[in-house]
């Protein structure tokens, strides 16, 4: 790394994430929209490998799909912030690798990890290593009343909106940081906002904006899920009319916080620009998961499989990027941490990432050699008891709106091959559960992933697909770079296949599992 301390294009690093993304181009962030996106490039295809905040966000931290960082819900049982996370993997993910190796002085504010402060993973006097300064929100998202993890001692904020509101909080902090931060030393900044996670609290000046906003009405919207995984079937449909007014009004109210990280975007980029260092650094703009409202007549949520909670808005501006630009290749939030250490000069062959460096796409180089799919992963909360509120539905359920219809259940258990090539614009997806269901989508014909072909597509392609995700499921590192179905290096031998989804106890953490 001591070329890139020397490099004035590595000058900074500021990453700044949503939680639960909102299409950036129908939002109204305009700001950042103005002052990154046509600034630099958008990845139209940026995904997560798990659509839940705790996995997902072990992802972005260790370039690692979950089954190799073994975050696999929000639970403390799920690993998420566990003493078993900060004894193996904290240690490894590329802002401590920033700052042990390459000489960056790091910057965190905002929410880390779900289950961060918790009383049996060490609370808010935890620090994990790599980071300069720390500013954490205790567990889950709030905009008031909440404990922050100052440099891990604890602060406590109230309900003032002057001096408590959350987004503008860590605006502040981090304005404060790029004032003061030493100039001898190259910086990175990662600033992660709750908006627009629920409890959807806008500041006082955007409350009564957007009022004729409502969710969109595609053609997925409030129809039976037919042909899915049980969980997607048992959702009431038509939906309540309770249920529509709430998740509009859920909409509605997360466009509203979202103007307050709309501030804050444009008052990083302000600064570093009056401080003559916003030629000199990266900033990119992500989210942790995406969000339905209605799809499939499910009332809000994420942690389903489909292109409403798995994709994901990526913007990035920075030295050598083009203004004005869209790419088109599927990216990763993997990818995150390999192309952030690339910037910094370290040698990504000394990681045990899953990722790929981004950085020849941000720089426009030709003939780039790009992946064709990734891993999509999920492992179901839930506990084996009866939700009271929903009796009928029997044990492992979670998430229940009252009129029963419920977003997960321990058995909510999958993973997907998602394909893009000039052949297949493909979805394919196992769960693991008595129904060992399939479901398979061509986003070409079928956007909406209204049709699952399972039963139609070639049986071929199935064959090929089953195995790409025996493969993936098991990768790691290089494995997990290797060519997809539909690349001219990809090669099948229909003897390793194994009958009757045989596999199939490999590729899930052993964990008691039954249909509802």
């Amino acid at each position: 790394c001591e070329a890139a301390r020397r490099s004035a294009a590595s000058r900074g690093v500021l990453e700044c994430a949503a939680d639960c993304s909102v299409p950036l181009l129908q939002t109204p962030m305009k700001k950042t929209n103005a002052l990154i996106a046509q600034m630099g490039v958008t990845f139209l295809n940026a995904y997560v490998p798990s659509a839940l905040c705790c996995p997902s966000r072990a992802s972005i931290l260790t370039g690692k799909y979950p089954h190799n960082h073994h975050v696999v819900n929000n639970t403390l049982e799920g690993n998420c912030s566990s003493k078993s996370w900060q004894k193996i993997q904290e240690p490894n993910t590329f802002p401590a690798l920033l700052k042990s190796m390459c000489g960056y002085q790091t910057f965190f504010a905002g929410k880390y990890l779900n289950e961060y402060g918790a009383e049996d993973a060490g609370g808010v006097s935890h620090v994990p290593p790599g980071w300069s300064f720390w500013y954490a929100l205790e567990k889950n998202s709030k905009y008031y009343n909440y404990t922050l993890s100052v440099n891990g001692k604890a602060r406590r904020h109230g309900e003032n909106y002057s001096v408590d509101y959350l987004t503008d909080v860590l605006a502040n902090m981090s304005l404060d940081f790029l004032e003061y931060k030493s100039n001898f030393e190259p910086f990175f900044m990662m600033i992660s906002t709750p908006a627009p996670h629920s409890p959807w609290t806008a500041a006082p000046q955007y409350k009564n904006s957007f009022q004729n906003v409502s969710a969109p009405r595609n053609s997925n919207f409030n129809i039976h899920g037919k042909n899915k995984h049980w969980l997607i079937r048992q959702a009431k449909t038509p939906m309540t009319n309770s249920s529509i007014q709430f998740l509009d009004d859920a909409y509605r109210k997360r466009w509203q916080t979202l103007l307050s990280v709309d501030d804050l975007v444009e008052k990083l980029v302000k600064k570093l620009e009056n401080h003559g260092e916003l030629d000199n650094t990266y900033i990119f703009y992500t989210s942790d998961n995406g969000f339905h409202t209605g799809q499939f007549s499910l009332p809000i949520d994420k942690r389903q499989l489909y292109e409403f909670d798995i994709k994901v808005p990526l913007l990035v501006r920075g030295p050598g990027i083009k203004p004005n630009q869209t790419n088109k290749m599927l990216v990763a939030n993997i990818d995150l941490g390999p192309t952030i250490l690339d910037i910094a000069g370290y040698d990504l062959n000394k990681t045990q990432m899953d990722g790929m460096s981004l950085l020849p796409l941000l720089r426009g180089d030709k003939n780039v050699t790009w992946r064709s799919d990734f891993l999509v992963e999920y492992q179901g909360e839930g506990y084996n008891g009866s939700d009271p509120t929903c009796p009928g539905l029997g044990p492992g359920v979670t998430h229940c709106f009252p009129d029963c219809v419920c977003e997960d259940s321990y058995n909510n258990t999958y993973a997907c091959v998602r394909t893009m090539s000039t052949s297949w614009d493909l979805q394919y997806c196992e769960f693991d559960d008595r129904e060992v269901f399939v479901e398979v989508y061509n986003l070409t014909a079928d956007p909406h992933q209204i049709n699952n072909i399972a039963k139609t597509i070639d049986q071929e392609i199935l064959e090929k697909m089953n195995y790409r995700l025996m493969m993936l499921q098991s990768c790691s590192g290089a494995t997990c770079r290797t060519p997809g179905v539909f690349d001219p290096g990809y090669r099948f031998d229909p003897r390793l296949m194994f009958s009757n989804h045989g596999i199939r106890a490999r590729r899930f953490s052993t964990r008691s599992l039954s249909s509802i």
